[in-house]
């Protein structure tokens, strides 16, 4: 059990660092937190004792994102250091063009942080459900 808790601590850092966050100190004690309270929530909504394996990815990009959010909210977020950005905006081979960054131009960072956190922490709450256990 131990081992694979300390494997998801190392995809949480991988997560965050994929977005450009560079860890400090401290954040280690909010990471572990965040995941207890991420893993108590998707136990008891599907009433199981043990976190699946399937969910590991879903559970991951959670805490990542309540992680994220708790920083925002704390005010310890610098959200221009995150990486909104797709690796090219445009390709142009002669008269096709290709264009990546559709609409982010109109958003500020903090709307894209925004969207980014909300993709996060809501996406796969429909295949939790599918571990949901009935109470008797």
């Amino acid at each position: 059990m131990k081992i694979m808790e300390n494997n998801i601590i190392d995809e949480i850092e991988k997560r965050l660092e994929s977005f450009g966050y560079i860890l400090k100190d401290g954040d280690k004690w909010l990471i572990g937190f965040v995941r207890e309270k991420i893993e108590n929530i998707i136990k008891l909504d599907c009433n199981i004792k043990t976190m699946p394996i399937e969910l590991k990815e879903i559970e991951v990009d959670m805490i990542v994102g309540e992680f994220l959010f708790t920083k925002k909210n704390m005010g310890q977020l610098d959200i221009e250091s995150i990486n909104f950005e797709a690796v090219e905006k445009s390709i142009s081979e002669g008269d096709t063009k290709v264009d990546f960054a559709i609409g982010s131009g109109s958003q500020t960072p903090e709307q894209r942080f925004d969207s980014l956190i909300a993709y996060l922490t809501t996406y796969g709450k429909n295949k939790i459900l599918t571990f949901r256990c009935l109470r008797w």
